[in-house]
């Protein structure tokens, strides 16, 4: 049985459905300049584009074994990054996608106890896990931050250097998330974006979880974002680590 509703309640129904179409398809043209989809794609992406780029499918916490295998360093050359990214005593640093915080505590011995670490993960079973690691190990500068596949959940102009570690190039908004973080630093803040290198046939990773420097700066360099490159770090085994600084606008 079909129920009817007839009068003012039917109105109103009507107005706010046409509202919700209506906000559903600025939506839609909002983002269909920005982001295309294809059927045919890779299958290790999502079949969204952005800038010319799949964006990969994002690595769950499944693969925290992964993370934490013991050749990593070997194979990536963690401390290598580390001292790439020249950090300093009592440094705020965002490590987005911190995963189960292997990066994370590695940057909190180097910022000290008086430096802070957001490690932000959009799966709360990620934090769980950095939780978990952090009272084992005893760090207590490492604060966890869940954050949301539109935004980091980072105050802004509170940060003094953001670090994605394999990670951007798996963002399902990257536009909307690097325009966050871009706001997210202070003056003269730096992001760094750690990725496998793309230029480099024989970098062991499948060809969707690559980005190029090319790539990286055609992205990061939108004019919306005040993003200046700074440097291009490649002394890492397979992956460059391609630097960002905000700069005032109005200089």
């Amino acid at each position: 049985m079909r129920t009817v509703i007839s009068g003012p309640l039917t109105l109103l129904l009507l107005l706010c459905g046409m509202v919700a179409i209506a906000d559903d398809a600025s939506e839609s043209a909002e983002e269909s300049p920005r982001y295309t989809f294809r059927e045919l794609h890779d299958p290790n992406g999502i079949g969204k584009f952005y800038m010319g780029r799949e964006i990969a499918r994002v690595m769950g916490h499944q693969g925290i074994n992964w993370l934490e295998r013991p050749e990593r360093e070997q194979e990536e050359g963690l401390s290598l990054l580390i001292d790439a990214l020249k950090l300093k005593p009592g440094m705020v640093v965002a490590d987005i996608g911190a995963g189960s915080g292997v990066i994370s505590t590695l940057i909190a011995k180097e910022v000290g106890p008086k430096g802070t670490v957001l490690a932000v993960d959009i799966q709360q079973e990620m934090l769980d896990a950095l939780a978990a690691k952090c009272k084992k190990l005893g760090i207590e500068n490492i604060e966890p931050v869940l954050g949301e596949t539109k935004s980091p959940r980072l105050k802004p102009g509170t940060v003094d250097l953001v670090v994605m570690v394999d990670v951007y190039h798996e963002f399902d908004f990257p536009y909307e998330m690097l325009s966050e973080i871009a706001m997210s630093l202070k003056p003269g803040g730096r992001v760094a974006f750690v990725e496998y290198r793309k230029e480099d046939p024989t970098v062991p990773i499948k060809e969707v979880h690559k980005m190029s420097q090319a790539q990286v700066r055609k992205e990061a360099e939108q004019s919306e974002f005040d993003l200046k490159w700074k440097e291009t770090v490649d002394t890492l085994p397979r992956q460059h680590v391609v630097v960002f600084e905000r700069i005032d606008p109005l200089d």
